[in-house]
């Protein structure tokens, strides 16, 4: 936020963003150990996953309409879920530890839960 004008200037000062990116960090550093098999299934479709929850923060903030903004943070509420089912099918194939399964399903809830926060603060401007 700006501290001058109380106003947040950049996509990356939004919280939802902030820990979206924390969560597509990890996606990467845990994925480099999948099998090299999968680099072109699971690796590829979670990594794209996450970043597209990113991404649609970063275009919805820099869309004029609350009506817009809206619709791309929830197209990034639904890439959260997305990651959120396959990291279920790489825990159930094998492929992610208990640990690294419970902290990548504990960012993906908590970037849920603030995105929400996101939206219900955009409506209100909407109104």
């Amino acid at each position: 936020m700006n501290k001058e004008t109380g106003s947040i200037k950049s996509f990356t000062q939004l919280d939802a963003w902030t820990e979206g990116h924390k969560l597509v960090i990890m996606v990467y550093k845990i994925t480099k150990d999948f099998p090299k098999e999968e680099m072109y299934g699971l690796v590829n479709q979670l990594r794209r996953a996450a970043v597209s929850i990113t991404s649609n923060i970063a275009e919805g903030f820099g869309r004029r309409s609350y009506k817009e903004k809206i619709q791309y943070y929830y197209t990034s509420q639904a890439s959260v879920t997305e990651v959120q089912d396959q990291i279920l099918i790489s825990r159930d194939v094998g492929y992610l530890s208990r640990e690294n399964f419970r902290t990548l399903a504990d960012q993906t809830i908590k970037v849920h839960k603030i995105l929400g926060g996101l939206i219900r603060s955009s409506k209100i401007h909407d109104s």
